[in-house]
């Protein structure tokens, strides 16, 4: 498996993960808002299965190249919840989160590129 093939699982484990994250969040609103124990939502079950089931693309990835030229990707993952986070909860991306995005992408060039 290529390098390129490799870094393209951990960013789709990356987008998986994200919207674990977006479950996450739905739970603790439906929480905040029944009173109920927002560890017994299916938003909340769902978001942890898709948190396990994100990992097992970056397994796989990590047989093939070397875990300190892939794991910066995982990163990616925060500039995925900003984006899903704007559709889905629509909130509101600034000046500030797009700076962030644009170092996030930086520090990930960067450490591909002290890949061997």
């Amino acid at each position: 498996m290529s390098y390129l093939a490799a870094a393209s699982l951990v960013v789709f484990g990356s987008v998986i993960g994200a919207f674990g994250a977006l479950l996450f969040k739905l739970a603790a609103n439906k929480g905040l808002q029944t009173g109920k124990a927002m560890f017994l939502t299916i938003e909340f079950i769902s978001g942890g299965f898709l948190y396990f089931i994100s990992t097992i693309p970056f397994l796989i990835a990590i047989k093939f190249a070397d875990i300190t030229s892939l794991y910066p990707l995982v990163a990616t993952s925060y500039i995925w919840v900003i984006v899903i986070s704007k559709f889905f909860l629509n909130e509101k991306i600034n000046l500030w989160k797009i700076a962030g995005i644009l170092f996030i992408i930086m520090g990930v060039i960067f450490t591909g590129l002290g890949k061997t």
